[in-house]
């Protein structure tokens, strides 16, 4: 199927120019270098550990970096913090601020534009914005399948415009690579009848699926269930091949629903409101060492004495807090599969979230028509067998309304309401901004990396800055997987990204090279211990990341110079990148 570039077990960094010529000229001598390297490098960075590693990774939707407890969190989140201990924390990883695109670069290793996702699922009209992953990226799971991984998938896909039941399926999880899957195409809705609900290539509702009974069905368990379910099938089947997982949750995105028991155990947690939230997160992460001691808290948004309907506020943060903790008993079922099974050591686990805390308002605003549960259904109920597409909905499958705003207590499966401004604040303390910008706070993420046979010093943290596009380089160097150059008869972009197999051997570190951020607009370039940023139609500032992590003080006006230079390169990169023009997403909502 591929014509392939061995990968160098050395850890390189690779990143390659545009231009065909220039990167045929790389590619051969980055072959001859894989030639040599081949020689010694596999006993120095391999030594006592399995060339050939299970690997899993871990996606959560819409959560901010202080969310879980190993990074600052109330929350209580006891198997991640668990995998933190036993292995490393990233300190400054970081994602692209949405959703769509973190996964286009995720699965990829290319930046988002590249892969023909620089916006969401629509089709801007160029390149970079086709809302489709295009045919000149491999996903992860296409690279190790090639190589004899077993490859699969539970949760939420989003990286393709076709979402229906009749829609074209090359870019859907199959057709990309994996052997098996169970999820949604599409990006949100209702946890307890999710939309585009599929199996393999089959779209399905909760009640026409004879393989996972729709009892108590909570999306978020499925996705773990059924993660649980591929591993054992493999290793019942296939124990002597490694796997490969992508296990990627919808949970904590809107609505903010969860089991009426999970819920409880946080009652009243969260009754004094942001600041006390925020200070003692703040503190907790300071503590463990996540930021420099220089690093200031930004101002608190929101003021709790001034909030009109303060349980129901409250509540919002209850529930988000009950769909984390839920995720989170997924993810310790999967690693007590792994340890019941004598994979654990063997297994590199990385868990990463795709966006930070989300600002967004959707349904917290009160529904004109029905302000509360209406006594009996006012809608005609959904077939049993009827793919609902919309993530959404103005109603249940049974005729119930969605309802929405403060006079109903969210939670329940009539229910859609996100968590608001003020907790994502929360979410992302101690950063600015949120989901969509490129300011920390919409683009930082915890990343925990567990693999008892590949880490050495487990329970550090590393704060070198790295990125989506490393996970790719990472798969490819622990697999032993040949890279492709074409796919049939179209030229495959070579990954842009960094193994981060060094870092976790503590044999090599990252190398300091720019990475570029660009959403809606909103740019960013991080190099070294500077980052230059601004927001669409905005000025260009400056931070050091060192001493102020937080962007409190802009230091443009200082420093034009080093403005200069890192605009230079953020517009290089661009220009290569297919991210021009970066305001079309604009336009299209103008139309």
């Amino acid at each position: 199927m591929f014509r392939v570039l061995l990968n160098s077990q050395a850890g390189c960094r690779r990143s390659f120019p545009r231009d065909l010529l220039h990167q045929k000229i790389r590619q051969a001598f980055m072959l001859l270098a894989v030639a040599c390297a081949q020689l010694f490098s596999s006993q120095a960075i391999f030594a006592n550990q399995p060339t050939r590693p299970n690997i899993i990774l871990i996606m959560a939707d819409d959560m901010g970096y202080s969310d879980i407890g190993c990074y600052g969190g109330e929350i209580e989140t006891p198997n991640l913090d668990r995998l933190a201990a036993g292995g490393v924390r990233f300190t400054q990883f970081y994602n692209t601020a949405r959703c769509c695109p973190t996964r286009a670069s995720l699965l990829t290793g290319l930046y988002q534009h590249q892969a023909g996702i620089g916006h969401m699922q629509n089709d801007l009209g160029y390149d970079g914005y086709r809302g489709d992953l295009n045919d000149r990226c491999v996903t992860i799971a296409e690279v190790l399948r090639e190589s004899g991984y077993g490859t699969y998938m539970a949760g939420k896909w989003h990286v393709t415009k076709h979402i229906g039941p009749d829609c074209p399926r090359h870019n859907w999880p199959r057709q990309r690579g994996f052997d098996r899957f169970y999820g949604t195409i599409t990006g949100a809705g209702d946890f307890y009848d999710p939309p585009t609900l599929t199996r393999d290539n089959t779209m399905l509702t909760i009640h026409t699926d004879k393989e996972y009974p729709a009892k108590d069905y909570y999306y978020t368990d499925a996705i773990s269930d059924h993660a649980v379910r591929f591993i054992g099938e493999h290793l019942d089947n296939d124990a002597d091949r490694p796997f490969f997982a992508y296990v990627s949750y919808t949970a904590a995105h809107w609505p903010m629903q969860a089991p009426d028991e999970a819920v409880g155990k946080y009652e009243g947690r969260y009754a004094g409101g942001y600041a006390p939230i925020r200070r003692a997160r703040f503190d907790k992460i300071r503590e463990l060492g996540l930021i420099n001691s220089s690093c200031q808290l930004t101002e608190c948004v929101g003021e709790w004495p001034n909030v009109k309907h303060k349980e129901w506020e409250a509540r919002c943060m209850e529930v988000y807090a009950a769909m984390v903790d839920v995720m989170d008993q997924g993810i310790g079922r999967i690693v007590k599969e792994l340890e019941r099974r004598g994979e654990l050591d063997e297994t590199l686990i990385l868990y990463l979230q795709d966006n930070g805390g989300c600002a967004e308002g959707t349904g917290r605003r009160p529904r004109p028509d029905f302000s509360k549960r209406p006594a009996s259904a006012p809608f005609k109920p959904l077939a049993a067998d009827e793919i609902v597409t919309t993530y959404k909905p103005s109603q249940t499958r049974d005729g119930y309304p969605m309802l929405r705003g403060p006079q109903v207590m969210p939670g329940p499966r009539d229910t859609f309401i996100a968590y608001g401004k003020n907790w994502a604040n929360v979410s992302n303390t101690p950063f600015r901004e949120y989901k969509h910008w490129v300011h920390e706070g919409g683009i930082s993420t915890p990343l925990i990396a567990h693999w008892p046979e590949g880490i050495r010093e487990p329970g550090r943290l590393v704060h070198d800055p790295a990125h989506l596009i490393d996970i790719m380089a990472t798969c490819v160097h622990i697999g032993d997987a040949p890279y492709p150059t074409e796919k049939g008869d179209v030229d495959v972009v070579p990954f842009e990204g960094t193994s981060l197999v060094g870092v976790f051997r503590q044999t090599q570190p990252i190398y300091k090279r720019a990475i570029f951020f660009e959403h809606e607009g909103n740019r960013a370039v991080r190099k070294g211990d500077w980052k230059l940023v601004a927001k669409a139609g905005r000025p260009w500032e400056l931070y050091n990341m060192v001493s102020d992590r937080s962007e409190t003080t802009d230091l443009a006006e200082d420093r034009p110079e080093l403005v200069d230079g890192l605009k230079t390169e953020w517009n290089k990169w661009a220009d290569r990148a297919n991210v021009r023009p970066y305001d079309v997403w604009r336009k299209s909502r103008n139309k």
